[in-house]
């Protein structure tokens, strides 16, 4: 549970950082909207990464599918088979190198600190899931669905205009 919580926070701000950026920011984003944007491999001029055609330049999806297959599994194999967390350390919270603060020192706190990241992963769950389905019900982001909702909290809600219902695949 808790790697999936971490995937998922860091799913969520994966997913609302560039909408923030591109709309809030003026940075300039082919595609800010998390649902979208890996629409852009199959383009014309394929995928850039960061914007940038020189640093990667993503034209296949088989190829991207082999790389991501290779490199998470290499490093999901790494982590499993004990990685970098070394011998007699916990796999889950290994502490030592990936602790520079020293935030699990004390075993109250670090007890704590288990239960404030097991908490906020599972909001980040959460999160997710209603991401997914106001992409369903919307065709947007969650910022642009956020904005719209804090413009007219009454008007621009899951129970108004109809939105509960277009949950068309």
């Amino acid at each position: 549970e808790v790697i999936h919580a971490r995937w998922a926070m860091l799913g969520t701000l994966g997913c609302v950082t560039p909408e923030l950026l591109a709309k809030y920011s003026g940075v300039p984003i082919a595609e800010p909207v998390w649902f979208k944007a890996g629409s852009q491999i199959f383009a014309e001029g394929g995928l850039d990464y960061l914007g940038n055609p020189s640093l990667v330049h993503a034209q296949s999806i088989l190829a991207i599918l082999a790389c991501q297959v290779i490199l998470m599994g290499g490093a999901e194999a790494y982590r499993v088979n004990g990685g970098p967390a070394g011998e007699g350390l916990d796999a889950i919270n290994p502490g030592g190198a990936f602790d520079p603060l020293g935030l699990a020192d004390d075993p109250d706190t670090f007890a704590e600190l288990k239960v404030k990241e097991i908490k906020n992963g599972r909001l980040a769950m959460f999160s997710m899931l209603g991401f997914y389905v106001q992409a369903i019900a919307t065709g947007k982001g969650p910022v642009e669905n956020w904005a719209e909702h804090i413009a007219d909290p009454a008007g621009v809600n899951g129970l108004t205009n109809g939105i509960a219902t277009k949950f068309t695949p």
